[in-house]
């Protein structure tokens, strides 16, 4: 092989590897990329779902089931669902046939018979309904409650059926007892005397008044 020969060769070889390197530094380049684009999605990702996450505990610590606690025969004591919500003060609205006042407590949610028994004997009177209940009788009420959640002040407004039932006569006296609290819905400020009323007259029918 001549010395010209010889020497292509070698600047052969050498192109082949200049080559061969510049393919690796392309693909080195190309998974480095890739990587920081790996990393920034995930972390893009992490941060989206913590986001979800915070969101919805939000959601859970704003969004309010109040439950009866200890129950005594005119004295309903109440409790939040979590033990996250500390009540601050209430606001219990009564149907307006009832032609009540608004109640207001603080400090200590509860719901006490005094507040509504007379004005309910009459109603229950007016509408023909039996002097002794025949099971749990309902009474709607609306509920505003002011609450803190982690600290942050918090307004829950929604409407409850108060269970009760009745004993005795309407000119010899009656006598009423607490039973318990179910939610039926929450519902807006706005809305609450409306939604009241409605459900009054819905169970009021069911009772079999006119």
């Amino acid at each position: 092989m001549s010395s010209s020969e010889s020497q292509e060769k070698s600047r052969a070889a050498r192109r082949r590897w200049i080559t061969f390197g510049e393919i690796i530094g392309v693909i080195a380049v190309g998974i480095s990329g890739l990587t920081l684009w790996n990393n920034w999605n995930d972390r893009r990702e992490t941060k989206a779902e913590q986001a979800a996450t915070a969101s919805r505990a939000a959601t859970r610590a704003s969004r309010l089931v109040l439950v009866a606690g200890e129950t005594g025969k005119h004295e309903l004591a109440l409790k939040t669902s979590s033990a996250d919500q500390t009540v601050q003060s209430q606001t219990i609205l009564f149907p307006p046939a009832l032609q009540l006042s608004a109640a207001e407590t603080t400090g200590e949610p509860r719901i006490d018979a005094g507040w509504f028994e007379h004005a309910l004997f009459r109603a229950r009177n007016d509408a023909h309904l039996p002097d002794a209940s025949r099971g749990d009788e309902r009474l709607p009420i609306v509920i505003v409650t002011r609450f803190l959640a982690d600290g942050e002040p918090h307004e829950d407004v929604a409407l409850y059926d108060l269970g009760y039932s009745i004993t005795g006569k309407f000119l010899s006296g009656h006598s009423l007892t607490l039973r318990g609290l179910s939610l039926v819905s929450h519902v807006k400020r706005d809305h609450a005397e409306a939604k009241l009323d409605t459900r009054w007259k819905k169970l009021l029918a069911g009772a079999g008044g006119s």
